[in-house]
């Protein structure tokens, strides 16, 4: 059984294309090489991928404070092409900054006997951070790459790297 996983969050078309919703630029599409080599190299070891998405519906809250995004069935909420999802591989929505609040990645974790998270996706100060802060408060080792998440901009993006690494006992490499 494996006991790594890597979660690939919100790699979607409305954070990562030029023509999303809430696009993150330059910052997101220059992780791109990054998280796919990544996902390449934890499929050869074994581990469980899980594609991690925004799923929202149309009147989602979270729309008070940005603008609409992955929203569930539309174009925005695809994961990029540069992605490709494997048969193996899990796809996980959530509503939440955290992937575990209300989604299937904790029974995902449990099944798969995963000791280990590894993180990669956008955006570092919000659904990076969140996620890992709960994987680390239900005791998982978690794992984030500095050169594998991006945020809406660099002062957020070194703020919830160096957050996750002092309060939630984050590796960052």
């Amino acid at each position: 059984m494996p006991t790594q996983a890597l979660v690939v969050a919100d790699m979607i078309n409305d954070f990562l294309d030029p023509a999303g919703a809430l696009t993150l630029g330059e910052a997101g599409r220059a992780i791109i090489p990054f998280v796919a080599d990544r996902i390449r190299k934890m499929r050869a070891q074994g581990a469980v991928i899980v594609f991690l998405n925004d799923a929202h519906d149309s009147e989602d809250l979270e729309f008070r404070r940005f603008p609409p995004h992955g929203v569930k069935g539309t174009w925005g909420a695809q994961i990029i092409p540069e992605l490709p999802v494997a048969p193996t591989d899990e796809v996980v929505g959530k509503t939440h900054f955290s992937g575990l609040l209300k989604t299937g990645l904790a029974e995902i974790l449990q099944r798969e006997n995963i000791a280990e998270v590894h993180l990669v996706g956008v955006c570092t100060s919000i659904c990076i951070m969140e996620t890992a802060r709960d994987l680390d408060l239900n005791g998982y080792r978690v794992v984030v790459y500095r050169d594998g998440v991006a945020d809406l901009n660099q002062e957020d993006h070194e703020w919830g790297l160096e957050r996750m690494a002092r309060l939630f006992g984050v590796k960052v490499v």
